[in-house]
């Protein structure tokens, strides 16, 4: 049964003028649009309930099964506007993949792929006007027939495009967070015969306004993310709330994020924060660890694929903290980042640990981290030829 989402349009929108105001300057989750796409599951009806309606507080019983055992899973990918005015998503599907295999893991109702990418597109269609323009403009303008990305564009190697991914600029979007949670109320642990899924959006600016500058990881003893047959490959809230207390010990050791080892004791690499982590070697290698107990990021898998058009060999592989770091000292590492939705690529210059501390290369983000992280850029904003076929136009 296909699942629809009619537009119940909202009677009192955000004003123009303050909309523009928050576009100008909004920061990363700080502000969210006039809609919210909703549908509802329950075992006797399957997926039903679905539109996009007006962002509104929803309420839950007391005893609702998210509360007191986390039966929950979320996504996060981005609507990015065009040069030419029409908005577009990059990978929707592949966001809507690891949704259901979270959803499974979760012991939580699959919601269709197809139904899942058309929520993300009816809600990017209510709130377009939300959708900033890439320059920091404050959108809203009406989609307009152009060239189509995947034939137009600049090449990834075109030394005359302006680079925008060491300043930071040109990298405004919408973010949008999609997420399914148990709302059957009972105490009994067992999956819930009743969950809501819903959509919200929020504009984003860059994740680095001042300019990339890269960060230093702390390298935890005390905390680990996951464990062989955990939740650590499922995208869900339980994984991120463990994660604050590791966030800030690497605080107080003077670090930006946290880089997890893994939980049985050999000392290998897994991710760093909520971020997918690479290596690139001297022989031209992009490394990065093996799946299993980590998240299967959809910037990750695209960075893999995009590593030959750069020169380099993509290699998923147990890769050891004494190797990073006999590395990073000999010079056979030549540079590391972190990948993900939010910032795209993170350069990493550097890391500290309880009674060590070590640099990458010179300490400052290398040259194909920053290509890599424009060359993603650059297909997200159609500024480049799209051969992969990630772009999928919305408006």
């Amino acid at each position: 049964m296909s699942l629809d989402f009619p537009l119940d349009r909202t009677a009192a929108p955000v004003p123009g003028a303050e909309r523009r105001a928050i576009l100008a300057d909004p920061g990363f989750g700080r502000w969210f649009t006039d809609h919210m796409a909703v549908a509802a599951w329950d075992a006797e009806h399957g997926w039903h309930d679905g539109g996009v309606r007006p962002l509104a507080p929803f309420t839950l019983h007391p005893g609702a099964a998210v509360f007191h055992y986390g039966q929950e899973i979320f996504e996060g990918l981005k609507a990015y506007r065009h040069a030419d005015g029409g908005v577009w998503l990059f990978r929707p599907g592949d966001n809507a993949r690891r949704f259901a295999r979270s959803a499974r893991r979760l012991a939580l109702p699959e919601l269709p792929e197809a139904a899942f990418v058309r929520a993300v597109e009816e809600l990017v269609r209510a709130d377009a006007a939300w959708v900033p323009e890439p320059d920091g403009g404050a959108g809203g303008g009406a989609a307009t027939p152009g060239p189509d990305p995947s034939a137009s564009g600049p090449s990834v190697s075109d030394p005359s495009a302006p680079d925008s991914s060491a300043s930071g600029s040109g990298e405004q979007s919408l973010y949008l967070r999609p997420f399914l949670i148990a709302t059957e109320s009972f105490l009994g642990v067992r999956p819930s015969a009743e969950a809501l899924f819903r959509v919200i959006a929020s504009p984003a600016g860059p994740y680095f306004p001042s300019g990339v500058t890269g960060v230093t990881l702390w390298v935890t003893e005390t905390y680990s993310r996951a464990a062989i047959g955990g939740t650590g490959a499922a995208k869900c809230g339980g994984n991120y709330a463990g994660s604050l207390a590791a966030q800030t010990e690497a605080r107080e050791n003077g670090c930006e994020q946290v880089l997890y080892l893994d939980s049985a004791g050999r000392g290998t690499i897994e991710e760093s924060g909520t971020m997918n982590l690479c290596l690139v070697t001297r022989d031209g290698e992009l490394l990065t660890p093996a799946l299993g107990t980590i998240l299967e990021g959809v910037t990750r898998d695209t960075v893999l694929a995009l590593a030959p058009e750069l020169g380099l060999r993509p290699v998923e592989r147990t890769i050891s903290l004494a190797e990073l770091r006999a590395g990073a000292e000999d010079g056979t590492v030549t540079e590391v980042f972190a990948a993900g939705t939010a910032a795209v690529l993170t350069p990493v210059t550097g890391f500290k640990g309880a009674g060590h501390a070590f640099t990458v290369g010179d300490g400052t983000p290398g040259p194909t981290t920053l290509a890599l992280r424009r060359t993603v850029l650059d297909l997200q904003y159609g500024r480049t030829e799209d051969r992969h076929g990630w772009l999928h136009r919305v408006l």
